[in-house]
């Protein structure tokens, strides 16, 4: 029987020469790190018979909330060699949301980092997790410490297409925090659909430059490079600045829409320092057409927008090549997130359960061997999330057009219900977009005593421009139907957003909630 453990999957894509660079670190304040593919495979092992050495449950989860590092990235790769279960969790989590992750999901072995020993051991300790240990940005720590006692070779746990590989736990934007358990199959599919789907070539060069306790960090970037043999140019955080300067040695970044927003801000970015690079790709947040339109004109590249979640990786992406289930199609158009990935099926429908027509909007639904096989310890949630013939209910609303070009129009939970009339925030924010002056804007719906909820529009200016409010307002009842209309507009200097870029309106609704009761 073959091993289906994706650790053995990506190992099998390693390049012969196991000597050459895998990895080279490119932060100014230790740049020039060089790890092998050699290195990476004597690393994990060492790591791997450390775990195997705790004696573990079969299948123990691993919570890890450290900073980015190479030696993070081996220790989620040691996880998997293991047979156990990683459990990524966001740098910025404080006090009462490592108590509940960790109460949540029993993790056999906690990895901090060293600043944060002292309360993140009492809460696992509490909690009755026997292991803590801790692993620096610098190459240090106690797992290290221990790790070096182990050697170097390790046989890969035997796992199936079915056995779980990882927990990565949702925002919690409303209520709780969900986890969603990602298999060894799901995570291979996609590894391998997107080396195929995004062309990947014998050649490339990967800067990662995104957090990796995140999809699109995590799986999307590293398995992409890994999966090909790639070498990655690795930056702890992103600056640039030298993100441009490594663009002459690379062929492929990822970024959410800030970071391409801040190198258009660098005078730095021109076709000429582009023009070794292949592929722009971008997610985990809408990209505005204006960043994608003036990315073109600055470099030559149009960046390749793509869709995904936590809970089934990612599920559409614009064309790298012609895609021969849409007539050849190559075209890579801004503002939708192309088309759903071969495997993967993808319908919009109504509120009654009903297809809609092209072009028509409705609520995202998609089924593939990418899709999650449910939310840790949440069986009726996990129910709920599903329909009968099996798709997963994504709970973003878009549309289909005639092309087969999928576009994102919200999530279903940012709908706001105006007068019984359903008005759709990215709608509106489109055309609050386009206004003279506007860099980005987000409308989010609050509580009103005469029709039930209605949209407040926040709106950023271009940097040396002032905007008037009501005049936003006066030009939105020009274009747009009156029920449509935001009830009041306020001109911000920022947006709250998470570590992936996207706009946290949940803030903004508690913000601005009792602003008409």
């Amino acid at each position: 029987m073959s091993n289906l453990n994706l650790f053995v999957t990506l190992c099998a894509a390693f390049p012969q020469d196991l000597d050459s660079v895998a990895v080279e670190t490119v932060d100014a304040s230790a740049p020039g790190l060089r790890y092998s593919w050699r290195d990476l495979d004597r690393a994990t092992a060492m790591l791997a018979n450390l775990l195997d050495s705790l004696e573990l449950p079969p299948q123990s989860r691993i919570a890890v909330q450290v900073e980015k590092s190479v030696e993070a990235m081996v220790l989620y790769l040691a996880t998997l060699r293991a047979g156990h279960v990683f459990l990524p969790l966001n740098t910025a989590y404080q006090r009462a949301e490592i108590e509940y992750f960790i109460g949540n999901a029993e993790p056999a072995v906690v990895v901090c980092s060293p600043k944060n020993f002292g309360w993140v051991s009492k809460i696992a300790f509490t909690a009755g997790t026997r292991h803590v240990f801790t692993l620096g940005d610098d190459r240090t720590g106690s797992l290290l410490e221990r790790a070096v006692h182990h050697g170097d070779r390790h046989t890969p746990a035997q796992k199936g297409d079915d056995d779980l590989a990882a927990i990565l736990y949702t925002s919690g934007t409303t209520g709780r925090s969900k986890g969603a358990m990602l298999t060894h199959g799901n995570l291979r599919s996609n590894a391998l659909v997107l080396r195929d789907y995004w062309c990947w070539q014998p050649d490339d060069v990967l800067i990662h430059a995104l957090p990796i306790f995140h999809v699109h960090g995590l799986f999307v970037a590293i398995h992409g490079a890994l999966i090909n043999g790639s070498k990655m140019l690795w930056l702890s955080s992103f600056d640039p600045k030298a993100v441009l300067e490594r663009m002459r040695e690379a062929t492929v970044f990822m970024g959410v829409p800030t970071l391409y927003v801040r190198m258009l801000a660098e005078p730095g970015l021109t076709p000429q320092q582009a023009a070794h690079m292949r592929l722009f790709i971008s997610g985990s947040a809408p990209l505005l057409i204006e960043t994608f339109n003036e990315w073109k004109s600055r470099t030559g590249h149009t960046i390749l927008e793509r869709y995904g979640m936590s809970e089934t990786i990612m599920l559409t992406s614009n064309p790298c090549a012609a895609d021969p289930r849409h007539s050849g199609q190559t075209e890579r158009r801004g503002g939708t997130v192309g088309f759903p990935l071969p495997g993967v099926d993808l319908r919009v429908m109504d509120d009654a359960g009903l297809p809609v027509p092209p072009g028509e909007i409705g609520g995202i639904q998609v089924r593939g061997p990418n899709v999650f096989s449910g939310y840790w310890r949440m069986p009726e949630k996990t129910a709920e999330e599903f329909t009968v013939d099996g798709f997963f209910k994504t709970g973003d609303v878009g549309r289909i057009d005639e092309r087969g070009y999928v576009t994102i129009v919200g999530r279903s939970k940012d709908l706001i219900i105006s007068g019984g009339y359903n008005v759709y925030p990215a709608e509106i924010e489109g055309f609050i977009n386009e206004l003279p002056g506007v860099a980005e804007s987000a409308v989010v719906g609050v509580p009103h005593p005469d029709f039930g909820e209605v949209g407040v529009a926040l709106v950023i200016a271009k940097p040396g421009v002032a905007l008037d409010e009501s005049q936003i307002i006066a030009t939105l009842k020009a274009q747009l139907a009156n029920f449509k209309i935001p009830k009041r507009c306020f001109v911000v200097r920022e947006l709250p957003r998470n570590a992936m870029g996207k706009v946290q309106k949940n803030l903004l609704r508690e913000q601005h909630t009792h602003l008409f009761v």
